[in-house]
């Protein structure tokens, strides 16, 4: 890998060259989106939401989740051998979800009723992707990150909950097409017609 313009094979000094260089594109995006020459619309979202809607809404409570929902999410996993930094992955989820449903409801359920989401399952294992071009220049490179089995269950059960009630309240926009239900890229170049 070339690190300052000569080559380098210390796997250490490698990874934390990637680290620097991933965090630092976060950092230069968050400063571009913050800078005075950026004309997006800067409102802060509970102003906006004051603003667009009169009424107060009814609390957010998320229902509790059951074995069975949890043991639908197990299947709707893609039976993959990769993990995140537990080591457990989603074929090895599936193959223990009978003997695991019951704690893992209880661990769910608490964290629906708090509101908070465990600080372990938000790590990540980030790997640098090849995309093109030379194998030694690291701006060739894209993060992706691996998540804990756990935490893609978990997120699909909020998901779930925060989708329905987003819904029922009319919080979503018409012209939202990303992640909704039955729309799609189509749909929106169609709605330009």
């Amino acid at each position: 890998m070339k690190i300052n313009g000569k080559n380098n094979n210390n796997p250490l000094v490698i990874a934390n060259f990637f680290n620097s260089y991933f965090s630092s594109v976060a950092e230069n995006l968050i400063a571009i989106n913050s800078s005075e020459k950026n004309t997006i619309n800067k409102m802060n979202p509970m102003t906006w939401l004051r603003q667009n809607f009169s009424q107060p809404f009814t609390s957010l409570k998320l229902k509790n989740t059951t074995t069975h929902e949890i043991e639908k999410n197990f299947r709707s996993l893609k039976c993959k051998n990769s993990h995140g930094y537990d080591g457990i992955s989603t074929r090895i989820l599936k193959i223990s979800a009978p003997y695991i449903l019951s704690p893992l409801t209880y661990i769910f359920n608490k964290v629906l009723s708090t509101g908070i989401f465990p600080e372990r399952l938000k790590f990540s294992e980030v790997n640098p992707i090849f995309k093109k071009g030379d194998k030694a220049e690291i701006f060739n490179y894209r993060p992706v990150s691996l998540l804990t089995s756990f935490s893609k269950v978990t997120e699909k059960i909020i998901y779930k909950r925060l989708y329905n009630y987003l819904n029922e309240n009319n919080l979503v926009i018409k012209e939202q097409y990303g992640f909704t239900k039955k729309l799609s890229t189509e749909t929106a170049i169609h709605s330009l017609k």
